[in-house]
């Protein structure tokens, strides 16, 4: 009986290995009329990303590549420049403080909308995504799956599309560049540190911890946006065949927030990292992995 036995352990490792292992691409677009610095980082033990910053002109669009169980989140920065006597690069707004345009493991500084995403992989679960501002606002932003969206609700693109720095309250306000205009809106959170907007000491539960004033703000302009830490029912979103693919588009435009795709992510021209490079390197592997395990099955059966 050992001859069968083994010939479905390998059978079953190499049906993984087809399913598993293809890295997953975010499409991420600029749809705003100013440059946008995207930065991605991954969560503690997931793999690191192609890339973890670049420079996304107006109209642009740049692939990305993750494993395809990846967690980690996407920001955009936004007013970045490089210091002529440092060299350092900074931003103005979610600047991750690497002094490079490569983010390189280090987050976003608040204010920063986040989309933030868990990908299933080839385990057959759900991925989970959403676009967060608990952390605060700085640039419209809109998540779309590559999948069309599905009859039980699956599959949704999510958002908040709409500028909050606009509608900013005076007390939450970020100014910076020309004439001091508001270039981020930070939470209250943030702004106070106070237990009942952080949802921390004492109201650190979902029972304890309700709506406030300023996250009922954001919630109205960005409903399908988590507005504060425990706003899970209506902002967290799951797709089970996202097809291993994400748009991400900056300043997408109240009218891109809708299901069945994102004509805006599609419309500029596609580049891909040098990273990708990478990405193919872990194919090939995987492919001399299955081509291995196909001669075993043949001495198997023979």
């Amino acid at each position: 009986m050992g001859g069968p036995l083994s010939l479905l352990s390998l059978l079953c490792c190499l049906t993984f290995l087809l399913q598993g292992a293809a890295p997953a691409t975010f499409t991420i677009t600029n749809s705003c009329e100013y440059t946008v610095w995207p930065g991605i980082l991954s969560n503690a033990g997931a793999p690191p990303p192609s890339t973890t910053g670049f420079a996304l002109p107006p109209g642009q669009t740049l692939a990305a590549t993750v494993a395809s169980a990846w967690s980690g989140r996407i920001w955009g920065r936004t007013l970045c420049a490089t210091d002529s006597s440092s060299g350092a690069f900074a931003c103005a707004t979610a600047d991750c403080g690497s002094g490079a345009v490569e983010c390189s493991g280090r987050g976003a500084a608040p204010p920063a909308t986040l989309a933030e995403f868990t990908l299933a992989g080839g385990t057959g679960g759900d991925d989970f995504y959403d676009v967060s501002l608990v952390d605060g606002f700085n640039v419209p932003m809109l998540v779309a799956p590559q999948a069309p969206a599905a009859a039980n609700g699956s599959c949704q693109d999510t958002g908040c599309p709409a500028d909050l720095n606009r509608a900013c309250p005076a007390e939450l306000r970020v100014a910076g560049g020309a004439g001091a205009q508001t270039v981020a809106c930070r939470s209250a959170c943030e702004a106070f540190a106070e237990a009942v907007y952080c949802c921390s000491g004492a109201y650190g539960s979902p029972a304890a911890c309700a709506p406030t004033a300023y996250s009922r703000l954001f919630k109205a302009a960005c409903p399908a946006a988590y507005s504060y830490a425990y706003d899970d029912a209506t902002s967290t979103f799951t797709c089970a065949a996202a097809g291993g693919g994400y748009d991400v588009v900056f300043c997408p435009g109240t009218s891109s927030l809708k299901p069945g795709g994102n004509p805006e992510a599609a419309a500029g021209p596609t580049m891909q990292f040098s990273g990708a490079a990478a990405a193919g390197g872990l194919v090939k592997s995987r492919n001399a992995v299955v081509v291995a395990l196909l001669v075993l099955i043949v001495s198997a059966t023979s």
